[in-house]
């Protein structure tokens, strides 16, 4: 019998290429029908390893979610990057790959970065949603998440509605 264990850590260099894997497949899932298609494979396409290296040096809070040893998911997180939310802390992006969708670990890996956020004094946390990503918008509430400010979000050119969601 195998066993499988689920961690979360910090990501590391040699994520780089599970991460984009990662991304690509989770934005493909969720965005289809939602970013238009040419928009969406211009931004995929900006997305590859190099520059997960990158964002992995650039020391922004960048976590995953491991099964065994394949990233299952991820968490990008730090201080709040807009004022428009009256947050202190934010996560930027959380995303699990479609194979790992409804098992909670986006649950524990959310947790685990809100802990982390508060650890460093962030106590006001925000998230942002596309407005038309019901699937993420119910997991916010779903976790508590009150909905606030609302803006747009701009893709590879095409402006996105979005909802921004608070928990404190």
């Amino acid at each position: 019998m195998t066993t499988n264990t689920v961690s979360i850590r910090r990501a590391r260099s040699a994520d780089a290429a599970g991460l984009s894997a990662v991304f690509d497949a989770a934005w493909r899932e969720a965005y289809l029908g939602v970013i238009p298609g040419v928009a969406l494979e211009r931004f995929l396409a900006r997305r590859g390893p190099e520059t997960w290296r990158g964002m992995i040096e650039g020391g922004r809070g960048l976590a995953v979610v491991a099964f065994g040893e394949r990233i299952a998911g991820y968490a990008a997180y730090g201080r709040a990057r807009d004022r428009t939310m009256r947050a202190e802390g934010e996560i930027d992006e959380l995303y699990i790959a479609p194979e790992f969708q409804g098992l909670g670990l986006g649950t524990r890996l959310f947790r685990a970065v809100r802990n982390d956020l508060i650890d460093r004094g962030l106590t006001r946390i925000g998230v942002w949603a596309l407005a038309d990503n019901s699937r993420a918008r119910g997991f916010y509430e779903g976790l508590g998440g009150v909905a606030g400010p609302e803006a747009a979000e701009r893709v590879s050119g095409i402006c996105l509605p979005k909802i921004g969601y608070l928990f404190a």
